[in-house]
């Protein structure tokens, strides 16, 4: 049984995770044969203010006019 887990900044909407599970479903049934009702995929989403790299955080570069990485 395939786990497939996403970590990322919050602010997708329902249609956009909703095609995120569908492809990766898809991706791993395809990949290594397994049954797609076997495939978990969990996403999980975290607030800007809670992700950072080189000491800023995603909000801070959001509000500084840098583009998130």
């Amino acid at each position: 049984m395939p786990l497939i887990e996403v970590t990322m900044v919050e602010g997708r909407t329902p249609e956009q995770l909703r095609a995120l599970i569908s492809g990766l479903t898809r991706a791993t049934a395809e990949a290594v044969g397994a049954p797609a009702e076997n495939v978990r995929v969990v996403v999980r989403e975290v607030p800007a203010t809670h992700w950072a790299a080189g000491d800023v955080t995603i909000a801070e570069r959001a509000t500084h006019g840098r583009e998130a990485p």
